[in-house]
């Protein structure tokens, strides 16, 4: 059954890009079963419009995600929703509101630990200010930054007590710090999550570059 609506949205944009970066990685068939078993049929070969209307409810989203972990088991599942997640950032997010400036040569230019006090932030801000996602970002010790989510549309209305299941927003930070940093791959976890009862989503990103 479709968690119970949250009454917070993310522009039908987003789910399009969403949708078709599923569509890249699994193909429309796979597309059309998840949905089908995530109760959205109605999106079937009808994806949302490329609108900023925040008109796709978490409760969605997150049926979608429940759907692809479901389908494919736990393992299965959490793969491909790190490469929908890269894919979603590679072929649409990365030259979005704040984003368009890193491909700038001004940006490339900058050292990299500037690169990713300007970068993580920006990539943030583009949640923030275009849906009802809320996430800041701040430094922890010397070595990462804590990247929060303070209302989650992966895991609305989910009760898994043991672990983190926001694999999809992991994909997309691992690859737009790829692309914030020209190329480098980071180390990011899973820490926080509202599904196994947290206040707050959090991911750990790493600043030292792992090659």
């Amino acid at each position: 059954m479709a968690p119970e609506r949250s009454g917070f949205y993310y522009p039908n944009k987003f789910a399009r890009i969403f949708l078709d970066a599923m569509e890249e990685v699994m193909g429309k068939n796979g597309v059309n079963a998840v949905l089908h078993l995530a109760q959205l049929d109605h999106l079937i070969g009808n994806y949302p419009s490329e609108n900023l209307e925040k008109a796709f409810d978490f409760a969605d989203f997150t049926a979608l995600c429940v759907a692809l972990e479901e389908m494919y088991g736990p393992r299965g599942g959490r793969g491909l929703a790190l490469r929908v997640g890269r894919t979603l950032f590679a072929d649409a997010l990365r030259g979005f509101g704040a984003l368009a400036g890193v491909g700038d040569l001004a940006f490339k230019v900058l050292p990299l630990s500037a690169k990713l006090k300007v970068g993580i932030p920006a990539m943030a801000n583009i949640f923030s200010q275009f849906s009802d996602q809320v996430s800041n970002v701040y430094e922890e010790g010397d070595d990462r930054f804590i990247y929060t989510l303070e209302r989650c549309p992966m895991c609305w209305g989910r009760k898994v007590p043991d672990r983190a299941v926001c694999f999809v927003g992991q994909g997309l930070l691992q690859e737009g710090l790829r692309w914030v940093s020209g190329g480098r791959e980071f180390k990011v976890d899973l820490g926080d999550c509202i599904a196994k009862g947290d206040k707050i989503g959090k991911y750990i990103i790493y600043k030292e570059p792992i090659e």
